[in-house]
């Protein structure tokens, strides 16, 4: 059983499982890969690099998917604006001050290639039972980067440019959107089999601003992608939803949803009768407890394949102090062994 036949066959198979970040800093060759670079941005620009990273999980673990390594901030890259990883703060973004900042962005689909180049190197490389994931930020969440220059709890700079200057924030989303479709076709002409939309920031939106500025862009994406690509699912991943998931599943039309941890199972289990593809919802922190926790809440989600289509997966990203004996035991019980 791959991703694929849960998304395209009724049938039963063997339980499937990747991992947000199963490329990162809790794997020491990544650390040493890392360390030869001066920069993440040039690891993640560097195609070699990024496809040996990309690769680095599945040669340790028994796991059913690579997802590429790269970051959701590549759009607003190729959009024009200046970016940087800062060592221990996250990303720092050329931040868009008004609405004049607007008439400069303008996307350089050069700058789209290298993580394309990397796909091709891991899709030539992976085992066919394996599926390949392509993945972009989603509109809202793009933009909450762009309009505060980083990370935020908040994203009050975000909320309140949309507040103050609606007409320009909707020309942000359109641009960023156009962008993300360009983006995203180029990474299935790659290689990619299945691709991931990450609204990371979803539980910062206002209410108010939740159909314009998050089901209207990812529908519009979604749509697109399937004129072109109708055999590629799509997976939106709406963090900090909670009971209005259903509804953005139903609205933005996405074929599989990625759970946040905080979501109950209960309401999950009510409201998804098997018409979509779920997929993770256990808690990081149960990956680096382990043992008895981590394997108690694998068999909770297990459930969840009694009411149709499930991928194990994390809640949110592994996080860098997970021990790499807790993975492969995670993988153990996922897959019964």
């Amino acid at each position: 059983m791959t991703l694929l036949n849960l998304f395209y066959e009724t049938k039963k198979g063997p339980s499937v499982c990747w991992i947000m970040r199963q490329a990162g800093r809790y794997l020491p060759e990544y650390r040493a890969l890392r360390a030869k670079y001066p920069s993440f941005l040039e690891l993640c620009l560097t195609p070699s690099a990024a496809a040996e990273i990309t690769l680095q999980p599945l040669k340790r673990f028994d796991l059913d998917a690579a997802i590429i390594f790269s970051d959701i901030l590549i759009v607003p890259y190729a959009l024009g604006l200046k970016l940087a990883f800062i060592e221990g703060k996250g990303p720092h973004l050329e931040r868009i001050e008004g609405p004049d900042h607007l008439h400069r962005l303008s996307v350089d689909l050069d700058r789209f290639m290298p993580t394309c180049e990397a796909m091709s190197h891991v899709r030539s490389a992976l085992p066919s039972q394996a599926n390949l994931i392509g993945f972009a930020g989603a509109p809202w969440t793009v933009a909450c980067y762009m309009l505060e220059g980083k990370s935020s709890k908040n994203f009050d700079h975000a909320k309140a440019f949309a507040f103050r200057h609606p007409q320009a924030f909707q020309d942000l989303l359109k641009i960023i959107t156009e962008a993300t479709i360009a983006y995203l076709k180029r990474q299935v002409e790659a290689g990619a089999q299945v691709l991931q939309l990450f609204e990371s920031w979803g539980e910062a939106v206002p209410d108010c601003l939740v159909e314009q500025a998050v089901y209207q862009p990812t529908h519009a994406i979604v749509q697109a992608m399937k004129i072109s690509y109708p055999q590629v699912p799509i997976i939106g991943f709406p963090r900090g939803f909670g009971e209005k998931t259903q509804e953005y599943q139903q609205k933005t039309t996405v074929d599989g949803i990625s759970l946040d941890s905080r979501i109950s199972l209960e309401w999950v289990k009510k409201n998804f009768k098997g018409n979509v593809v779920l997929q993770g919802g256990i808690d990081p922190q149960a990956l680096v407890v382990g043992g008895d926790i981590l394997r108690q809440e694998v068999e909770r989600y297990r459930t969840l394949e009694a009411h149709g289509p499930y991928i194990f997966n994390l809640g949110h990203g592994i996080v860098p102090e997970t021990p790499i004996d807790h993975v492969a035991d995670f993988i153990r019980y996922v897959k019964g062994a």
